[in-house]
Formats: C-alpha cells, sequence, structure tokens
C-alpha cells in the first residue's frame, strides 16, 4: 500500500481504439522550425536537434480550461506536431526509426517565456519556463496508419480565431525520423514515450479567457482556454 493517494495519470484517448496510450516520458525538440529560430534570436541548427523534457504531470486533454500559469507575466503558446511511440528504439537509423512510431496528435506546449528567458541569461536549465502543471496540451491521437505520411500538412494555431501560426510539417528541420533516430542515440526510447517535435514562427503571449484553437490536417483540432490565476 502506498503512503499516498496519487492523481491518475492522464492516459490518452486513440481514435478507433477502446484503450488509451498510457505516458512514461514527454520529451520536445527545441527551434525546429526555421523561422521560428529565427524569431527566437537564433540561427536554425542544421547539424542536430536538441530538447528538453517534461514530466506527465504536465499533461492537460484538449477543450480543458487553464489557470494563468503561476510565476510568469508572460505565458506563451507553441502549437506542435506530436509523436508517439509504440515499439522500440535504440541506436535506430531513419528507417528503424519510422517503425517504432504509433500515433500522431496535435499539442501544444505552454511556456513561461520569462522564466525561460532567465535560464538563458544565468545559463541554467530551461525547467521553470517549461516543465509545469498543464503545459502539455494533447488531443486525442490518430494512429500512424492512419494519418499516413508527413508532408505538406498544415499546422495552425488561432488566438481568438486570429491565426497566429501558420507552416507546414515540411518546414520541419530535422524530420520525424531523424528526431528519433537521433534521440534513440541517448535514451532506450518505447511504448509510452511522447515527442513534441518543434513550433513554427508566430508564438506570442496569451490573456485571461483567450481562446486557442490549434490544428494540423488530418489530426483532431485542439482547443485550450486560458483561466483567471489562481
Amino acid at each position: 500500500m502506498s503512503l499516498f493517494n496519487l492523481p491518475p495519470q492522464i492516459e490518452i484517448p486513440v481514435n478507433g481504439e477502446t484503450d488509451t496510450y498510457p505516458v512514461r516520458r514527454i520529451f520536445c525538440v527545441g527551434r525546429n522550425y526555421a523561422d521560428h529560430a529565427r524569431e527566437m534570436g537564433q540561427e536554425p541548427d542544421l547539424e542536430a536537434p536538441f530538447y528538453f523534457t517534461k514530466t506527465p504531470s504536465a499533461l492537460c486533454m484538449t477543450g480543458s480550461t487553464i489557470p494563468y500559469a503561476p510565476g510568469t507575466k508572460d505565458f506563451h503558446y507553441e502549437m506542435e506536431l506530436v509523436v508517439a511511440l509504440g515499439g522500440p528504439a535504440f541506436r535506430t537509423t531513419r528507417e528503424e526509426a519510422e517503425k517504432a512510431v504509433f500515433a500522431y496528435g496535435c499539442g501544444l506546449d505552454m511556456t513561461r517565456r520569462d522564466r525561460q528567458q532567465d535560464g538563458k541569461d544565468k545559463r541554467r536549465p530551461w525547467d521553470l519556463g517549461k516543465d509545469f502543471e498543464d503545459s502539455a496540451v494533447i488531443a486525442p491521437l490518430t494512429r500512424a496508419k492512419d494519418f499516413g505520411a508527413i508532408k505538406n500538412q498544415n499546422i495552425t494555431l488561432k488566438v481568438n480565431d486570429i491565426p497566429r501560426q501558420t507552416a507546414t510539417l515540411d518546414q520541419l528541420l530535422h524530420d520525424v525520423p531523424a528526431v528519433i533516430a537521433h534521440l534513440s542515440g541517448y535514451y532506450h526510447l518505447g511504448p509510452g514515450d511522447l515527442i513534441y517535435t518543434g513550433t513554427p514562427a508566430g508564438v506570442g503571449p496569451v490573456a485571461v479567457n483567450d481562446r486557442l484553437i490549434g490544428t494540423i490536417d488530418g489530426l483532431d483540432s485542439i482547443l485550450l482556454t486560458i483561466g483567471s490565476p489562481e
């Protein structure tokens, strides 16, 4: 028997399935669209992707209203394609990496931008800026075989019906097989691992009562409302 009763971990619905997808880890790719890298004051890095992580307790399902995050005055959205792994991947090739993909979904990497900037300025980790409750928003998953190949599908985000982010998935600097293959050189990847693959240009702040709608062609849309601070 456990000493404490902890909240149950979110498991993600999968279209066409009665069973849900359990989450073990969340990896996130930084600056994986050229225009976003430039808007963040960096030149695109084509050599290799880089990562940060979020704990599974950061997960939040689409349709939620979340409080404006504590400890920030600059709360930002980042719309992303999420990859859910369903097979093992360790030191894989690109071809092997593709076989490890189970499903895709729409996600939002919510960010305390001022706290992230603190980390950059002081050469410290980004944890306070990236890994916090309700910062990894996700929609139901669509199996890879139903979604098909990643090509030039549109990825968009609107805030209060005003377009803020518009790009296509073929603009990823490091595509999904490349990310999985590279990351598998450092981790034994497998079922339960999510990868948020990066956000296009157009990131920006949200305010209380803002309504966010994110879309990727062929996937369930994501909806999020920003509530009052706690």
